[in-house]
């Protein structure tokens, strides 16, 4: 009888710990963090003012890169139009020699609709013959000049909308060469100048770097710490995380894209390069390539965009932070997700 109060025990204990077993299973994971963003730090009034600058340089030289990126693309529209102003002239060329060849045996045929004074029909066939064989003779020869005449016909009139044809595709192009060629020195005359407006706004920031002191310069020189381990979850997203994060402590340098300095698209595009992925120039670019996702499922490997119109960008390494080279006078470096925040997206292949 005394084992009854310890069964009791027994079963009480058994039966909360299913409780307890039950309770911690039915709870949730835990989801990871919205990663946080964050303003860089304020640093002196003199290298507030030079980041200011240097923000402004950064929108000017991406500018920059979209033109050049234009001007690539019209002089290969451009090419692609000559070619195909060759390649319809060519075809004129042959399509008129052809029509000329056929309208030569169309008018022999033209020219021989009497033979010896006799009309080349099947009625003359029957008058002219010497008998029912002699007919049928005739009459099998007429067909096969009727079918050659048909046939003499019809290619001449196929050389002719040939020929129609290529004069049309030649125009056209031509007029798609010379639309081209139009925009194409529109577009180098707007890369002169902005050519010339980043180098103006490059000189400015050049004065400002004079303002700075030490402790401004070591704050444009910190790396933001060694590289961290981080777990991609794919192998090209590895491989470029790795190599951005090879190489931080490199020199922001405008229009540079590796493998010493970078702007900020350059380290992005050399970056991804080694994982096998070709990236576009430019950061707006960048920013729409690939599928877009959300600050709440970013992950290591993801490209972040900044500013509206996009004009900076970095990749995500996890734990809030990126890898970017931020701007003129700093280098490659670990940072928050900065509060110009403007999307994301993952690369792939």
């Amino acid at each position: 009888m005394r084992s009854h109060p310890v069964k009791r025990v027994v079963s009480g204990a058994l039966a909360a710990a299913s409780v307890i077993t039950v309770v911690t299973m039915a709870q949730p994971a835990t989801a990871a963090p919205v990663p946080v963003l964050q303003a860089p730090p304020a640093g002196s009034d003199a290298l507030a003012k030079y980041r200011e600058l240097a923000a402004q340089a950064e929108k000017l030289n991406e500018d920059l890169l979209r033109a050049q990126d234009d001007l690539t693309a019209k002089q290969g529209q451009l090419d692609k139009a000559n070619a195909d102003v060759e390649a319809a002239k060519n075809a004129g060329a042959q399509a008129i020699a052809a029509k000329q060849q056929y309208q030569s045996e169309v008018d022999k045929f033209a020219g021989a609709s009497f033979t010896s004074g006799v009309q080349m029909n099947k009625l003359s066939a029957l008058l002219a013959g010497t008998s029912t064989q002699d007919f049928l003779d005739r009459s099998a020869a007429l067909e096969v000049i009727a079918t050659d005449k048909n046939s003499a016909m019809d290619n001449l009139s196929g050389a002719a909308a040939k020929a129609t044809a290529a004069e049309k595709s030649a125009a056209d192009a031509a007029k798609r060469a010379q639309d081209a060629r139009d925009a194409a020195a529109k577009l180098a005359s707007d890369i002169e100048a902005k050519k010339k407006d980043l180098q103006g706004q490059i000189d400015q920031i050049e004065a400002q770097s004079r303002t700075l002191s030490n402790a401004d310069k070591a704050a444009q020189k910190d790396t933001g710490g060694a590289a961290p381990n981080v777990k991609a979850p794919t192998a090209a997203a590895q491989a470029a995380v790795n190599a951005a994060l090879s190489k931080l402590g490199s020199a922001y340098v405008w229009g540079a894209t590796g493998p010493s300095t970078f702007d900020c698209s350059g380290l992005m595009q050399w970056a991804y390069k080694q994982a096998g992925i070709t990236l576009p120039r430019n950061s707006a670019a960048q920013a729409g390539f690939g599928t877009p996702v959300s600050r709440s499922q970013l992950q290591p490997g993801d490209l972040v965009a900044y500013y509206s119109p996009v004009s900076h960008i970095g990749m995500y390494i996890g734990d809030g932070k990126m890898v970017h080279a931020p701007t003129s006078g700093d280098v490659v470096k670990i940072s928050p997700l900065m509060s110009q925040y403007a999307g994301a997206t993952r690369p792939t292949a």
